[in-house]
């Protein structure tokens, strides 16, 4: 899948950010809503000037709350850009180099200890914004997966996260020439994170977190699945090969 997906689609660009702090920022906002309805989030925070650790310290809770309203749980995710500050503040002098120089474990125990940041976000956290070697599950994936028969629909979160850098560990990442499909989905314009210099293996999971989530936008979805035209129809259980 990643091969197929990789040599078709090229470099997905994700996570499109401008720093380290806006991934962490748009990883908190884009739970239970649309990157659209993120981005209009984060491009109010940026216009106020306040899209950074020093901002979010600085702004009172209610103002806030207001630039993020695009982003839906406004109220919830301002506490929790707030916490994540405090947290930062607290356990790192509010260092960001020092947070992520911390081991993959250590910090994933300390980020999912921070009320409303799970798997998903923390992981998200993680890879994109601190080049750690860890795959993100979404809806995405355990979709395509469970519809492939790669997993069954019990499957605990990280039994697919470690399924998934088992399969990818001798993988390379994609090369940027690499694009043979002539219609590609379109994907985020190159940006200041989403071109940084990251390790093989980072690479390969941001890239086939990328690629999932394209799948699942454009041929996966959730009520009628378009199996006939999906680049990954070949990998289907026999029953539902079109």
């Amino acid at each position: 899948m990643y091969r197929k997906l990789s040599r078709a689609w090229g470099r997905q660009h994700w996570w499109p950010a401008e720093s380290t702090f806006e991934v962490i920022v748009g990883a908190i906002l884009t739970q239970n809503t649309s990157w659209t309805n993120v981005e209009r989030a984060m491009n109010r925070l940026r216009a106020a000037n306040q899209l950074s650790i020093n901002g979010i310290r600085a702004l009172a809770l209610p103002d806030l709350e207001q630039l993020i309203r695009s982003s839906g749980y406004f109220r919830q995710k301002a506490r929790r850009l707030k916490n994540f500050v405090e947290f930062l503040d607290a356990r790192y002098g509010g260092s960001l180099e020092r947070l992520f120089a911390t081991t993959t474990s250590e910090l994933r125990a300390e980020l999912l200890a921070q009320k409303g940041i799970g798997p998903e976000t923390a992981d998200s956290i993680l890879l994109y914004a601190g080049n750690h070697e860890i795959f993100v599950v979404d809806a995405y994936t355990r979709r395509i997966l469970e519809r492939h028969e790669v997993i069954g629909p019990g499957a605990k979160y990280d039994e697919i996260r470690g399924l998934v850098e088992r399969a990818l560990r001798r993988e390379d990442a994609p090369s940027a020439a690499e694009i043979v499909d002539p219609s590609p989905p379109i994907v985020h314009p190159p940006s200041a994170m989403s071109t940084v210099e990251r390790a093989r293996l980072v690479q390969v999971y941001n890239e086939m977190h990328g690629l999932l989530v394209q799948v699942g936008k454009h041929y996966c979805h959730r009520q009628e699945a378009n199996c006939e035209v999906c680049p990954l129809r070949h990998w289907l259980p026999d029953p539902l090969k079109k």
